[in-house]
């Protein structure tokens, strides 16, 4: 899908990262192959108060969508460049199959009509799939003007419609009982759409919830009340009628239409069972199964595909599912809910646990015991006697078991040795495995890892268990489930401590949730414990792998690279994915790969916790390792980083961090080949959230130098990308780590990026301040190159003031300080801050040697960017010629534009203007 409006707005090759031309884009996808005219453009851009500039700047972002959409080679694909202008605007050519809107539209009007022909299978396939289009509200992520406010409100409404009309054919085909969990959230998400709560109660009559039915009518009735004061429709007083007088006609019955093929994944009939040899007469159907939750959540694709696999009509090889997971993830939940939901095994279903009640494994011959005493019927003086000896104890179950329809659930499986040969004595038997490792050896096993909930079925259980004060305060819900990982079982505690405490409330609950250090504490209820749970598998680890699993803790969120690692364990290359792979295989630590690169070392594969997990490591390393383990790792991960991050800052602006030969100097050499230096701008998007995690542990850590070391290191990729939120942050730390080491110099060179920073965001009174200060602290430190490029940020700011007699002064001072020092990026910046009086001023001549200068500066030091950037503005002043032109917009930075009198960040660097050699 080539563009995307239904949801946040997106384009390939690549969306712009500035809001206005996303802004252009999004009304041009919405009428496309339609000429929208410029006013209707600058309407939505501006609305009734359009800048003077208007026209020029709509034509600027309309350059910008033009090159996004180009590639990063600038040549437009074989199809041509789809954004054109036509009088009296422009127009966007979008093939059919190139914009989600353009398809959601046919698959759902093929759906409707699939739906009133009684065809519910398709209807519902067809339904699905045009929603499954959606990845959010309809043109969010960009400021609405009135024409994209109400086609956003048209297409959020055909939505709710379309998914309406999904879950009715869903109810033909009897799907009720997996449509009440994803009803309840809606439910709960539109409290006032009436049909979604008419759908919800039918839904639970049919599911046997007669009473829930009648609750969820009056739930909706006391919003509908307390909100509008208006009581409900007369479709639901209908719906609440036929449920209290028990109509039959409300129960499923198959509906006349095709409804015959089940949707991929569905349940299957019970042909099996009904076809398959009879037990024997001395056998009764065993079911030895617990009782399912009743706040089971979600999980609807996993059980449909497990029920798939399970009840299968191909029997040329066992029938074996093996379900993997973290600990408290609701593997035993998924497994019970299908047990007693799949179709078929008329024989029986019997779970059987394959730890004792300690907590330890059962060998496989007390495994095969255990299952064959719940298989045999008790005899008159109680339980029969099983064999003892593992050759007797296969060859009863093989007798006990053959033809017959059985589901066996093996929970907590520890490893293929334990089961192997219970699943060799009952091929003939569907068995479901459950166990917190993979059990990847194991043969004809089909794999199923099953993954934390996604965020509105976690809000969803929330709900359902924590009872009426958990949905008083929907934003704590939201945060509650953020911070608990979406972890059911660590969702359960925190929503049924709620419940049952009459002083709790859902926002204390989430305060007490925040404080990392004591998240685990708060997830205990009864003898249902979260940190308990998961120190389990933290103890079957070896020892250096919970040495390992504690020092990773320390590593910076959201996930990490393998040389992180190594730098936190000290270990070499392939110690350190061995101890990786330990703990990923343990469920201790997730795993995955970055696309389009290959395995191994150097990023392309990324590691990280589960936010509980990571607690857990945090809490075991202070109570085990101590602090002064932790400062030392800390600061070995901080060293790493540092030596990445200036090198790759060395490719993306050279020459212009003042602390990479001063400061922390000792920092080791990179690997070759290592993506710091061979795609430095890739390497900082990559870590640029880790990397201000950095900056703040090693400040909580007291290691001052490093917090400004790495802080400066990161600044060029900060300005080049327009990062400016993680900016200031990690250069205030640094600024007040600087001060605490009493290192001017650092402080100089800190203050003096904030200046830059000021400048950018429109701030010149803090601007001038930082450079002025930051110049006093260089003169202290006896630093002309840094007083001097103080010089040129305050210059920078009175020409976006329009002071362009003392700007040109003070450019003129920092390039003789500059030249005199030898302080070529310093000439660079002053020589391009003179070309822009020149241009700004009617010298044209000028302005070209400056450009001349600022461009061999530039060169010399190997940085494209700002060479490129010489020789571009060169061009443009060149084909201006002598004639008086107004420069509305203008770049005086390489992608820092000046704008109605202030800079403005429009375009971030692309990987694609950085040198590869």
């Amino acid at each position: 899908m080539r563009f995307q409006v239904l949801g946040p707005v997106r384009m390939s090759p690549r969306t712009p990262t500035a809001a206005k031309p996303r802004v252009v884009l999004a009304t041009l996808l919405v009428k496309s192959n339609t000429v929208v005219s410029a006013h209707s453009l600058i309407d939505e851009l501006w609305g009734t108060t359009p800048p003077r500039t208007a026209s020029t700047t709509l034509q600027v972002y309309v350059s910008h969508l033009r090159k996004a959409l180009a590639g990063p080679d600038g040549v437009p694909d074989a199809g041509g460049q789809p954004l054109v202008t036509q009088p009296p605007g422009y127009v966007m050519r979008v093939a059919p199959d190139e914009l989600d809107l353009v398809l959601f539209e046919l698959l759902r009007a093929q759906g409707r009509t699939a739906y009133d022909e009684r065809d519910y299978v398709d209807a519902s396939r067809l339904l699905g799939e045009s929603l499954a289009l959606w990845t959010g509200p309809a043109l969010s992520g960009i400021p609405h003007g009135s024409s994209l406010q109400s086609t956003a409100i048209r297409l959020d409404e055909l939505r709710s419609e379309t998914l309406e009309q999904r879950i009715s054919a869903d109810l033909k085909l009897g799907r009720h009982q997996e449509l009440i969990g994803e009803l309840m959230a809606l439910a709960h998400e539109f409290p006032m759409r009436e049909s979604l709560h008419g759908l919800l109660m039918v839904a639970l009559y049919r599911a046997g919830r007669q009473s829930d039915a009648i609750q969820a009518y009056h739930r909706v009735r006391r919003t509908l009340v307390d909100e509008l004061g208006v009581e409900p429709d007369s479709s639901l007083k209908r719906i609440l009628a036929r449920l209290l007088a028990s109509d039959p006609a409300l129960a499923w019955h198959p509906a006349r239409g095709r409804t015959d093929a089940p949707a991929a994944g569905r349940h299957p009939s019970a042909k099996a069972a009904k076809t398959a040899p009879a037990a024997p007469a001395d056998l009764r159907p065993p079911l030895w199964l617990p009782p399912p939750l009743a706040d089971f959540t979600g999980r609807a694709d996993e059980l449909d595909r497990c029920a798939a696999l399970l009840t299968g009509t191909d029997r040329s090889a066992p029938r074996i599912v093996a379900v993997s997971g973290r600990p408290g993830v609701g593997k035993t939940a998924l497994a019970v809910q299908l047990a007693r939901g799949v179709e078929g095994f008329a024989a029986g279903r019997v779970l059987v646990p394959l730890r004792d009640s300690a907590g330890r494994a059962l060998t496989a011959p007390a495994a095969m015991a255990a299952l064959l005493r719940r298989l045999l019927p008790p005899g008159p003086e109680g339980p029969a006697a099983v064999p003892t000896e593992l050759d007797d104890l296969s060859d009863q179950l093989q007798h006990v078991t053959r033809g017959r329809e059985l589901l066996f659930v093996l929970d907590d499986a520890v490893s293929e040795a334990q089961i192997r040969p219970l699943l060799t004595a009952v091929p003939d038997a569907a068995v479901l495995l459950t166990g917190r490792r993979p059990l990847a050896a194991l043969e004809h096993a089909r794999h199923l890892v099953l993954d934390v909930l996604g965020q509105e079925e976690a809000e969803s259980l929330l709900l359902t268990t924590g009872g009426p004060r958990m949905a008083e305060d929907p934003a704590a819900v939201t945060r509650i489930a953020r911070l608990c990982g979406r972890l059911p079982l660590a969702l359960r505690v925190a929503a049924g401590g709620t419940a049952v405490q009459p002083h709790w409330t859902a926002g204390g609950l989430a305060r007490r949730l925040e404080d990392e250090r004591t998240r685990l504490a708060a997830l205990s209820l009864g003898d249902l414990d979260v940190r308990s749970s998961l120190l389990t598998a933290y103890h079957e680890v070896s020892e250096a792998g919970r040495h390992a699993f504690r020092r990773l803790g320390l590593a910076p969120l959201p996930d990490f690279p393998v040389w992180a690692a190594q730098s936190l364990l000290g270990a070499a290359p392939e110690a350190t994915e061995e101890l990786l792979g330990a703990l990923v295989r343990a469920q201790l630590l997730d795993v995955r790969q970055e696309s389009g690169t290959d395995a191994g070392p150097g990023g392309a594969v990324r590691y990280g916790y589960h936010t509980l997990l990571r607690s857990l490591a945090l809490e075991m390393l202070a109570e085990v390792d101590g602090e002064d383990a932790v400062t030392e790792t800390v600061g070995r991960l901080g060293r790493a980083f540092l030596l990445r991050a200036r090198a790759a800052d060395a490719r993306l602006t050279p020459g212009r961090d003042r602390l990479a030969g001063v400061l922390e100097t000792a920092t080791g050499e990179l690997p070759p080949g290592d993506a710091a230096v061979s795609t430095p701008l890739r390497w900082f998007r990559a870590e640029s959230a880790g990397l201000l995690e950095m900056v703040r542990r090693l400040h909580g850590a007291g290691l001052w130098g490093l917090t400004c070391a790495l802080a400066s290191a990161t600044s060029g990729y900060y300005e080049a990308c327009g990062v400016w939120d993680d900016w200031r942050i990690g250069h205030e730390l640094a600024v007040d780590a600087a001060r605490r080491s009493g290192d001017a110099l650092a402080e100089a060179t800190l203050l003096r990026s904030l200046g830059d920073l000021a400048w950018q965001r429109r701030d010149a009174a803090r601007a001038v301040d930082h450079h002025r200060h930051a110049a006093r602290l260089f003169a202290l430190t006896d630093d002309g190159i840094g007083a001097a490029r103080c010089a040129t940020g305050e210059a920078d700011v009175l020409l976006g003031q329009g002071e362009f007699g003392r700007a040109d002064a003070l450019y003129r001072r920092a390039l003789e300080r500059a030249a005199a020092e030898g302080d070529t990026r310093g000439c660079a910046e002053a020589e391009r801050g003179l070309a822009l009086v020149a241009l700004l001023t009617g010298r044209p001549a000028d302005c070209l040697a400056s450009l001349e200068g600022c461009a061999s500066a530039a060169g010399a030091l190997g940085d494209v960017r700002w060479h490129g950037y010489a020789l571009r503005l060169a061009e443009q002043v060149r084909a201006a010629g002598r004639a008086a032109v107004a420069w509305p917009h203008l770049e005086v930075r390489p992608g820092v534009w000046l704008m109605s009198d202030a800079p403005v960040a429009e375009e971030p660097v692309a990987e694609g203007s950085l040198p590869t050699g």
